[in-house]
């Protein structure tokens, strides 16, 4: 089920926005990249799986038993088919923050940096100003041309079963690798 929310004038307005962001040509020097994030609750199975043999399908148990949660951010260059997921322990503003330099590091040669992000309170300049202080932070905050959202345009119901992590392959960042290249950058992250 989709959930589209009150078509009032600010919507339409920044609806139009996004699409005509979503609309721009490929350009290297302008990606369009689109940021959210998902929370995942972290199961572990209760009784081993059987695996498939012939004539029999593969069975799971339903029962699980909770080990906490998790958040995934997830970079998304639509016209290029690039993605960059990064599993943090939540989704707080230091998290985002992280995850904005990673975003910026990916783009070295951009001029600009065309971000599309929901609406969640850690989406902001103070954020990454908090992480790397004023000059970096400012910095790092005026690499991107922000286009967000008041509210989601459209959000997917969640399916709890559903694995966050099927549909994202790959390995995940590289956090050192990360740092490495934010103090090339003159960016000290703060551990």
């Amino acid at each position: 089920m989709w959930c589209v929310a009150e078509l009032d004038e600010e919507y339409i307005r920044r609806m139009e926005d996004i699409l005509a962001v979503y609309e721009k040509p490929l350009n290297e020097r302008e990606p369009v990249v689109c940021v959210d994030e998902k929370p995942v609750v972290l199961h572990q199975e209760i009784r081993p799986s059987q695996a498939m043999r012939p004539g029999q399908v593969a069975r799971l148990d339903g029962e699980y038993q909770r080990c906490g949660t998790a958040n995934v951010f997830c970079g998304v260059q639509p016209k290029v088919g690039r993605y960059f997921p990064k599993v943090t322990a939540d989704r707080s503003s230091p998290e985002f923050a992280d995850y904005l330099l990673e975003v910026a590091v990916r783009y070295p040669e951009a001029d600009t940096i065309h971000l599309v992000l929901g609406n969640l309170s850690s989406h902001t300049r103070k954020a990454v100003v908090e992480r790397f202080g004023q000059k970096a932070g400012s910095w790092l905050w005026d690499r991107f041309t922000v286009h967000a959202q008041t509210r989601q345009l459209a959000e997917p119901s969640r399916n709890r079963n559903q694995s966050v992590f099927a549909t994202m392959p790959g390995p995940p960042s590289d956090r050192r690798s990360n740092l490495r290249c934010a103090k090339k950058l003159g960016l000290g992250a703060a551990e």
